[in-house]
């Protein structure tokens, strides 16, 4: 039995099979369909055509779909040149159909432009219609009288879609009301003034404009938590007595040095004239020598002198004992 017709009609069906299922894959005839039957008009060219351009075209038709059944009027063409852009086409469309049921007026440009900018244009129309809280962190801020206040915050914002393209974010919020915090627990008088009017503060940042330049509208501002920290001002005060004390010790440091030096040049010329005086008392005797030589000296005068030298030397002696005596009895004084 010849087995070669056989052959060639498997192979035939085989290859049939495999060109039916790569241009299945190709061009997308279900999604065509589906399209089809959702009231969506494209041909299939055209979702060929998107392949030729790298473009999925599931990620195209299917929020077009949902688009067409939620009543917006968009093209095929502008969504691929969103997607060929980089954006994401689904959560665009989302954002429209959100915003179409909350009445509020947004484009395709600019959800598309929103998109693009890297905000999440679905989230910034659900924002917009449940107002968000951003909580700020403890800010720290001292009074007049020195005492440091702690305050919370909770800023109620509402996304300002007009803004989103180039407006700041949270953190520029969150700044500019610690900003306010700061200025305005400064500008008390006392700690207590802060503790007694809470509101004082969210009324006096709240009227400062914070949103201007923002992606958001701030609805209120409200003070979560007030607390006491430390004495600032007793402690700027202690340091700046404990520097003057280290000032005031190398002062008298410096003197007390300065008083050494100068004791010490005393005591180095007391000693010179100690050494002046030794040396002229050693030529004493040789004046007496040469004077009795000369005949300027006579021996009664010599006793004379020396009688004078022990009178001296007797009233020291004298001056000395009753210096200890009197040096004795006041110790014994103290003593008792």
């Amino acid at each position: 039995m010849d087995l070669a017709p056989l052959i060639s009609i498997v192979v035939i069906f085989v290859l049939i099979i495999f060109l039916l299922s790569m241009f299945l894959s190709f061009v997308p005839i279900g999604l065509w369909i589906t399209a089809l039957f959702s009231g969506v008009k494209v041909s299939i060219m055209t979702l060929v055509g998107m392949r030729f351009r790298r473009v999925q075209p599931i990620k195209i038709v299917n929020p077009m779909i949902k688009a067409t059944k939620a009543g917006l009027n968009l093209s095929i063409d502008k969504l691929e040149a969103h997607y060929l852009a980089g954006g994401d086409v689904n959560s665009v469309v989302n954002a429209l159909i959100a915003a179409q049921r909350a009445n509020i007026n947004l484009e395709f440009e600019q959800a598309a432009a929103i998109d693009l900018a890297g905000r999440d244009v679905l989230e910034a129309v659900q924002v917009s219609v449940n107002p968000k809280v951003i909580e700020t962190p403890i800010i720290s801020a001292v009074a007049k009288d020195g005492i440091e206040v702690k305050v919370k915050a909770r800023v109620t914002v509402r996304a300002n879609i007009e803004r989103l393209v180039g407006g700041a974010g949270e953190e520029t919020i969150i700044a500019r009301v610690g900003e306010g915090v700061v200025t305005t627990v400064g500008s008390s008088t006392t700690h207590k003034e802060v503790l007694e009017n809470p509101d004082k503060i969210s009324k006096t940042v709240l009227d400062k404009g914070l949103d201007s330049g923002t992606a958001f509208e701030i609805l209120s501002i409200d003070i979560a938590d007030v607390d006491i920290g430390r004495n600032i001002g007793a402690q700027l005060q202690t340091d700046q007595a404990e520097a003057d004390k280290k000032i005031a010790q190398a002062k008298a440091e410096e003197r007390r040095a300065m008083a050494i030096a100068q004791e010490q040049e005393m005591k180095a010329t007391v000693v010179q004239m100690q050494a002046k005086l030794v040396e002229s008392e050693s030529e004493v005797p040789l004046a007496i020598a040469e004077a009795f030589k000369n005949g300027k000296l006579g021996i009664m005068d010599y006793y004379n002198m020396k009688n004078v030298m022990a009178d001296t030397q007797m009233r020291e002696s004298i001056a000395n004992s009753e210096e200890r005596d009197q040096e004795h009895a006041e110790s014994d004084k103290h003593k008792k």
